[in-house]
């Protein structure tokens, strides 16, 4: 940890991010769910045993909990806070108490309500972006390369000052930030640059540095550059409709690069101790605090977009998981089997707790007084 942050901030800086993320998600759920006229039995904050609660006039006991590491909201016919599905307990409940159950809801309506969730921080995340565009504008700046720095892999390709860069890989390129968002993300890979000079178009070929930088937190990351220098961006005024669409493409591209970073990590191109859980978000969120507000929210709607990414993947136990077995269920026109259903489910709850336990060690071991 960073000593010359407050400690207190590392403490007051994760329940301040993921307890507000964690409740609307939840409550994403639950409005659409009582939309629909399914009952909620329970909307809890944490996991574990009620530290404090109160139930309201329709029946909902709403809990604060001892383990703030997540949430949840246990509808009618629920069995568990995941929404397990019993085959057997959901055909055995009588006809006069299925109303109001959720797995006696039409399959829409179900598939509608699970995905409110990952819904709800999609949204957020939309949010702060369109907030950030219509109060600060949009950063804009040419892509014309204005200098080098030292041991600039594009300077050595043969780049100039003045080349306007128009291409990268064939993708055309608009604005000089861009080009950090597509070099980025593949450090040591060979790419194609193509630019004007002189109104005439020409190509060179590189291979990006491998660039591992440490931040004023210790933080280390592995990114590729080109080693060039634009002109500092002016910011263009954004009308609000215009600053959600911006905030869209903004949340679609960060997407793209969370699913990129897992390709990476998968196919062995970065390391496993890239991938970050619990200790290492309170860490960043504490880091984050102690830069002022405007970081933290920022940070908070990546973390927002990340738990949707998350919550969204087909495993059983998450919300993409059920999605996927909706989707199975609207194709047979009837649900998947006990048996399957049961080993889906538990296959998913083990991958789910496994990858937790990784993810807190790798945070564990990479954290500075463990000598990383």
């Amino acid at each position: 940890m960073d000593g010359s942050i407050p400690w207190w901030m590392y403490i007051l800086g994760f329940p301040l991010l993921l307890g507000p993320l964690v409740t609307l998600h939840e409550l994403g759920h639950y409005l659409v769910g009582r939309w629909f006229g399914v009952h909620a039995e329970a909307f809890s904050v944490g996991f574990g045993k009620e530290l404090a609660g109160f139930t309201d006039k329709r029946g909902t006991r709403w809990k604060l909990s001892a383990l703030p590491l997540g949430g949840y909201v246990q509808f009618k016919g629920d069995m568990n806070p995941a929404s397990i599905p019993d085959k057997d307990e959901i055909a055995a409940v009588p006809p006069e108490e299925r109303e109001g159950n959720f797995h006696h809801a039409a399959l829409w309506k179900r598939a509608l309500i699970v995905f409110a969730g990952p819904a709800t921080n999609i949204l957020i995340a939309v949010a702060i972006f369109a907030a950030f565009f219509m109060a600060f504008g949009r950063p804009v700046a040419p892509p014309i390369v204005g200098g080098f720095s030292e041991d600039s892999v594009a300077q050595t390709a043969g780049l100039e000052a003045g080349d306007r860069i128009v291409a990268i890989d064939g993708a055309p390129i608009e604005d000089f930030t861009e080009i950090r968002n597509r070099v980025a993300l593949y450090p040591g890979k060979p790419m194609t640059i193509a630019v004007e000079r002189d109104g005439q178009a020409r190509s060179f070929d590189l291979v990006t540095q491998d660039f591992t930088f440490t931040d004023e937190h210790g933080n280390s990351g592995r990114i590729g550059l080109l080693g060039i220098m634009g002109a500092a961006p002016t910011f263009e005024t954004v009308a609000p409709l215009r600053s959600i669409a911006l905030a869209g493409e903004e949340n679609l591209r960060i997407v793209g690069m969370m699913i990129e970073g897992v390709r990476q990590v998968v196919v062995g191109d970065r390391s496993v101790q890239e991938l970050g859980g619990p200790v290492k978000i309170a860490k960043y969120s504490g880091e984050r605090l102690s830069q002022g507000p405007l970081p933290f929210i920022e940070f908070l709607a990546l973390i927002s977009l990340n738990l949707a990414f998350i919550n969204l993947l087909p495993i059983p136990a998450l919300d993409g998981g059920h999605l996927a077995f909706y989707a199975a269920e609207a194709v047979r026109r009837k649900p998947l089997g006990a048996r399957s259903t049961e080993i889906a489910y538990r296959a998913g709850v083990a991958l789910v707790l496994a990858l937790m336990v990784f993810v807190t060690i790798n945070d564990l071991v990479t954290l500075p007084f463990f000598g990383s």
